[in-house]
């Protein structure tokens, strides 16, 4: 029979506190940051949907692709009982995986939202009688700790999302995933691919000027949120690409010299004319490189797919 079980590990509050301390360590820093997991409230996840669907912005498209083609062959490679999901959100593309993993028992949507997770949970249980869904109100960048669930297990941490790691976080963050997993267990890893740099910086400063909203939305979440006065027409949205780290830096530059008031955290910060506040890195891959940091924390590269274009990858890694 099917279930939907909630369980939060965050508190109710640490959300509002994981934003204080954000803004508040990111904006007196040199360079000043923002981390971009603040885009997404509800109209900044709105916006996101949008930029999936542009012209410009290959990887939901191409990883859309791989997972249509290739989920019978990640099911048949895992067999796995319990799909874990990092990030799940709407748990939309992970459909295909649950319908492909015949012997699936248990799905684990690990997000911050609420909402996402019982709007996604209830639906999937409506319609797939049999499974059990199990979802964790949880930062999967923090320490998890999983349900009591059958062997083996899938874990999926899909869209590219590792590429807003740093590489020290990057090490961290697979460190963690493999401290999850059993001997034999997998994860599935989407990761976007180091290609042609006029195609990487359309995707992220489309015509239509649908990121640069998306971007600048961040202002708006700290507004709302801190009682701050960012004004988003005063900054100009930048994406550029940085061969030598091979990733796109999103940025916000000040069309003037101001200072933005923030009275939750008693906090007036100055910027000069032209100064940049970074918001995101958005790291590419090669195949080599994902192989060399699966490997140091634990995990054997099994399986590499790419859509047809060969713009987008899904990695199969198992637990040694």
């Amino acid at each position: 029979m099917s279930s939907f079980l909630l369980t939060r590990t965050l508190p109710e509050d640490a959300t509002e506190a994981a934003l204080r301390a954000d803004v508040l360590k990111g904006l007196t820093h040199t360079p000043k940051t923002l981390p971009p997991k603040w885009f997404y409230d509800a109209h900044g996840s709105e916006l996101f949907e949008q930029i999936t669907e542009l012209p410009e912005y290959y990887p939901t498209r191409a990883e859309r692709e791989i997972l249509l083609a290739r989920s019978a062959e990640i099911a048949a490679a895992t067999g796995a009982r319990t799909l874990v999901e990092l990030g799940s959100g709407s748990s939309e593309k992970t459909r295909h995986i649950i319908d492909a993993l015949t012997g699936l028992d248990t799905y684990v949507p690990v997000d911050v939202s609420e909402s996402a997770l019982t709007q996604a949970g209830q639906a999937l249980v409506a319609e797939r009688p049999g499974l059990r869904v199990h979802a964790l109100i949880a930062d999967f960048t923090a320490r998890l700790t999983l349900p009591d669930t059958p062997g083996p297990r899938l874990v999926a941490f899909l869209g590219g999302t590792i590429g807003n790691l740093v590489p020290v976080e990057r090490a961290a963050f697979l460190s963690s995933v493999r401290a999850l997993l059993s001997p034999g267990d997998a994860l599935l890893l989407g990761t976007d691919l180091v290609k042609d740099e006029r195609v990487l910086v359309r995707a992220y400063d489309d015509a239509a000027g649908v990121t640069a909203a998306f971007n600048k939305n961040v202002l708006t979440v700290v507004d709302r949120e801190l009682g701050a006065d960012f004004d988003p027409d005063t900054f100009d949205h930048v994406a550029l690409w940085d061969a030598d780290h091979e990733w796109i830096e999103m940025r916000l530059r000040s069309r003037t010299a101001q200072t933005v008031k923030i009275p939750a955290l008693d906090l007036a910060v100055d910027f000069a004319a032209g100064e940049e506040l970074h918001t995101e890195v958005s790291a590419k891959f090669r195949k080599e490189g994902v192989r060399a940091e699966l490997s140091a924390a634990g995990l054997e590269l099994a399986h590499w797919w790419t859509d047809d274009e060969g713009r987008f990858a899904l990695s199969l890694s198992v637990a040694r």
